[in-house]
């Protein structure tokens, strides 16, 4: 027997059931096919339990640090097995809530591994989802008008250096230790990389950094990149750039000897674990894509500018399309889709509009374009910086390190970029992410009134900046 369905999404993570509960909104019957638990990388394994992880060993920071605001504390300590503790209630929370969302807009669940069948006698066109349950029971077949592809993305693996789950972890082991080690070597130092370089090095963890690149987060502003570097390099964490991992050289037992080039020169360094952070890759396998017309590029699920696969009626969203994989950018994708699905002509998603953000101490977060990109880009630019030195909330949160910097197009003032380093920027870059959706030009931003003393001040300021007139520098 077979149940019929206006939309049928594989995978029940953040792209997928943000698509599911709007497509409800729409009136379409709707049903979510997942393996695993509803919520998927981003809150079992990804966003939720690593941000959990960060804010304690924040708070152990703080408490370490205290004396300098006046409250003296002897002998802190960590007891990890409730910082795990901690971690799994929120997570445990937050599914709860994700359950309640399906439930309340009638949205139906299996629980197994779905694939996509070709044609049939159920549809002319491929599209039929078989759905293998996880309780053994017989297959059940999905007949959807529409289907949108969420699988998302696993860790990537590095060839020669394979998780074992002791001395060699990837992102989703390292979550779920039961102890810290006393050392780590973390392989790569994107986002991901510098977050859990953040943290171990809070808990007291030593900790090294190899990245490949010029600098850590690849992809941010070199600035930023540079204070990050010095900034984690001032509480222990031993950076190494410009180096290449070789796995073939690397010794394995109850510790790691781990052998890269670093600018020509071979060295070895040892750590109890390596943590492989090496980016992630698009879980295509085993969905039944090869009874399709559906392409893949570098990997990813081909699509067009509204999420739909060479199978019209078929359209793909999040980590599994490749592209910037951030939980919000899922969202959006999953809500474009079905409403373009609905006929509702949506605006297509402006990637140079996003918002990225990385939760280490210091936080940084931008949206736009570095100042590299820019010029490579072809515009004539005029950058402004602020310090948070020269901010009074952040002297009294305890941390005046970091800035904020500008970039503007020089022709005609619009903000091509906004980069920030320091206390609580994660939050502060939604203001600029509205400055990008209403096109706002640094004059515009300039002449927001900012609450006093507040962390916001700094954009205002900053703005200023761009034409030599902030007030506090």
């Amino acid at each position: 027997m077979a149940n019929d369905y206006d939309l049928v999404i594989l995978g029940g993570g953040i792209g997928g059931y943000t698509a599911a509960i709007r497509a409800a909104q729409e009136g379409l019957t709707t049903a979510i096919v997942e393996k695993d638990k509803l919520g998927g990388t981003c809150l079992h394994k990804g966003c939720i339990p690593s941000k959990s992880l960060l804010r304690s060993a924040e708070v152990f920071s703080e408490v370490k640090d205290s004396s300098k605001y006046g409250i003296s504390v002897k002998d802190p300590s960590i007891d990890f097995g409730a910082v795990q503790d901690r971690k799994e209630a929120i997570v445990n929370d937050l599914y709860t809530g994700v359950q309640h969302l399906m439930n309340k807009r009638k949205i139906d669940v299996y629980q197994g591994l779905g694939r996509i069948l070709g044609p049939s006698i159920f549809s002319p066109s491929a599209g039929t989802i078989s759905v293998e349950n996880n309780d053994g029971s017989e297959n059940e077949l999905l007949v959807p008008k529409n289907v949108i592809i969420a699988t998302g993305s696993r860790p990537r693996i590095l060839q020669g250096l394979e998780p074992d789950g002791k001395t060699v972890l990837t992102s989703d082991e390292a979550l779920n230790m039961e102890e810290l080690p006393s050392s780590m070597i973390i392989i790569g130092g994107g986002v991901i990389g510098v977050e859990w370089a953040s943290l171990l090095s809070d808990f007291g963890v030593d900790v090294t950094v190899v990245e490949s690149a010029s600098q850590l987060l690849p992809h941010e502003e070199a600035e930023i990149a540079r204070e990050l570097t010095k900034r984690l390099k001032e509480r222990g964490v031993q950076v190494l750039t410009d180096a290449k991992v070789m796995p073939e050289k690397t010794g394995r037992s109850d510790s790691l000897s781990l052998a890269i080039n670093q600018k020509g020169e071979e060295k070895t360094i040892q750590a109890e674990k390596v943590l492989l952070s090496v980016g992630r890759e698009a879980i295509v396998d085993d969905i039944g894509l090869d009874n399709t017309n559906i392409t893949l590029t570098n990997g990813a699920i081909a699509v067009n500018d509204v999420y739909q696969t060479q199978e019209s009626h078929i359209y793909a969203v999040g980590d599994v399309i490749g592209g910037m994989q951030l939980a919000h950018v899922a969202a959006k994708e999953g809500i474009i889709a079905v409403e373009h699905m609905c006929g509702l002509d949506p605006a297509p998603l402006s990637y140079t509009s996003v918002p990225k953000c990385t939760y280490s101490r210091p936080e940084v977060a931008s949206i736009g374009l570095t100042e590299a990109e820019a010029k490579e880009q072809g515009y004539t630019i005029k950058t402004g910086s602020f310090s948070f030195r020269a901010n009074g909330k952040a002297l009294v949160h305890g941390d005046g390190s970091g800035f904020v910097k500008f970039i503007a197009n020089e022709e005609n003032d619009d903000l091509l970029g906004i980069h920030m380093i320091g206390p609580q920027v994660t939050e502060l870059i939604s203001e600029a992410a509205l400055a990008k959706l209403v096109d706002a030009s640094n004059f515009e931003m300039s002449e927001i009134i900012h609450p006093h003393p507040a962390l916001s001040e700094v954009l205002g300021e900053g703005a200023l900046a761009v034409e030599g007139k902030a007030i506090h520098s």
